[in-house]
C-alpha cells in the first residue's frame, strides 16, 4: 500500500468508492435517500475535479496497485492551519492503517502548518475515536457539517502538529 497524488484518471474510482463509504457508515443514520442525494451533490466526479486544482491543497490516496482503500482531501487555510475536508476508507479496508497512513500523509503536507482542523459527523462514532486516537480534541461545534443547511451536525475537532 502506498500514499500518492490522485489523479483525473482516479475519480471514478474515488467517487465509487465515497458512495460505497457513505451507505455503510450513514444510511442507518440519515436513510438512503438522504445518503444518496448527499453523495450525488458532494462526491461526483465533477465534484471531485474540483478539487484536483484547489491552490494549497492536496488530493491523495491509498492505493496498493489493484485498489484504491483510501483517500483524503487537506487544503492550507493559512500559514499556521490546514483544514482536513476528507478522509474515507472503504469499509473493507477499516481497520488496517489506511487511515493512519492517510493521516500522516496530511500531517507532512505542509510543513510550515502548526495546526489540523476537521468537521466530523458526531454521530459517526468510529471516525470520532479515530480523530481522538491520533491525537485530535473537539474545540466546537457546526450544526451544518459540509455546507450551510445540510442540518448534519459536526463536531469541530483540532490537533496541533508542532
Amino acid at each position: 500500500m502506498w500514499i500518492r497524488t490522485a489523479s483525473l484518471e482516479d475519480l471514478e474510482t474515488i467517487s465509487a468508492m465515497l458512495s460505497e463509504t457513505w451507505h455503510a457508515t450513514y444510511d442507518g443514520i440519515y436513510g438512503r435517500e438522504k445518503v444518496e442525494e448527499l453523495t450525488r451533490n458532494w462526491h461526483s466526479v465533477p465534484a471531485l475535479k474540483s478539487r484536483l486544482t484547489k491552490p494549497r491543497s492536496e488530493f491523495i490516496v491509498a492505493d496498493d496497485g489493484e485498489e484504491i482503500s483510501g483517500m483524503a482531501f487537506i487544503s492550507q487555510v493559512d500559514h499556521e492551519e490546514s483544514m482536513l475536508h476528507q478522509l474515507y476508507v472503504r469499509p473493507t479496508a477499516q481497520g488496517q492503517g489506511v487511515g493512519r497512513m492517510l493521516l500522516v500523509e496530511c500531517e507532512s503536507v505542509f510543513p510550515d502548518v502548526r495546526r489540523i482542523r476537521l468537521e466530523v459527523e458526531e454521530a459517526n462514532a468510529r471516525a470520532v475515536t479515530f480523530y481522538e486516537a491520533n491525537g485530535f480534541r473537539q474545540i466546537g461545534v457546526n450544526p451544518d457539517c459540509g455546507v450551510k443547511g445540510s442540518g448534519i451536525p459536526a463536531m469541530i475537532m483540532e490537533k496541533t502538529i508542532w
